[in-house]
C-alpha cells in the first residue's frame, strides 16, 4: 500500500482560506513550503527582542518600511511572517500587493525555543532558496546574533555570529550601526 501524500496548499489556496473564514486574520500560522503551519505563542522574552530590534532600525525610517510580523510573498508556495522585515520603499507601502523577494532588504527572525527550526527551514531553505540577500536570527537562548548572507539555492555561503559588546549594521545600510546589546537588552 502506498503512502498518503501530503495536499500542499498554493499561496492563493491559503488567502482563499482565510477570505473564508477558515483561517482568521489573528491566527498564528504561516504557509512554508505549501504546508499550513501553526506558529508557538510568543513569549515576553520574544515579543521585547521584536520591540528592541525594531527600535534599533528605527533610524531607517525614510529609507525603507520596517514590518513587524507581516507577511512577505516568497514564491507560491510560502508566505512566511517573519518578526521584521526591511523593505525597499515604495509609494503604495505595499498596499498593491504583499513584499516579495526583490523588495526585501532584511528579514529578522526571533527564537527563543525555535532556533533550529528559523535556521534550517526559513532562513537555510527557504530565505537563501528565494534569494533574500540577508536574514538576522536573534538566538535569546545563547545570547547573539546570527547574520546570514550571500544566498544560493543550498543556503547561506557567509554565516556570522555577533555577540553581546559588538556592532552590527544591515548590509543594504552600512551606515547604521546596531549594537548587539541594544536588541538583546
Amino acid at each position: 500500500m502506498a503512502e498518503p501524500l501530503r495536499k500542499l496548499f498554493t499561496t492563493s489556496e491559503y488567502h482563499t482560506m482565510l477570505t473564508a473564514g477558515i483561517l482568521k486574520e489573528d491566527d498564528r500560522v504561516e504557509l512554508i513550503e505549501g504546508e499550513i503551519l501553526q506558529m508557538p505563542a510568543m513569549g515576553s522574552r520574544h515579543f521585547s527582542a521584536v520591540i528592541r530590534a525594531s527600535e534599533a532600525l528605527g533610524d531607517l525610517r525614510g529609507r525603507a518600511h520596517v514590518a513587524i510580523q507581516s507577511p512577505v510573498h516568497l514564491d507560491d508556495l510560502s508566505e512566511p511572517e517573519p518578526d521584521l522585515a526591511v523593505l525597499r520603499r515604495r509609494p503604495d507601502v505595499y498596499a498593491e500587493s504583499l513584499p516579495m523577494p526583490e523588495d526585501i532588504l532584511l528579514l529578522i527572525e526571533v527564537a527563543d525555543t525555535s532556533a533550529d527550526y528559523d535556521r534550517q527551514v526559513k532562513i537555510g531553505r527557504l530565505y537563501a532558496r528565494n534569494g533574500i540577500a540577508e536574514a538576522w536570527l536573534i538566538v535569546l537562548g545563547k545570547g547573539v546574533i546570527e547574520v546570514f548572507r550571500d544566498p544560493s539555492p543550498q543556503g547561506y555561503r557567509d554565516v556570522k555570529i555577533f555577540h553581546r559588546g559588538e556592532r552590527l549594521s544591515p548590509l543594504a545600510f552600512p551606515d547604521l550601526i546596531i549594537e548587539v546589546d541594544a536588541i538583546l537588552g
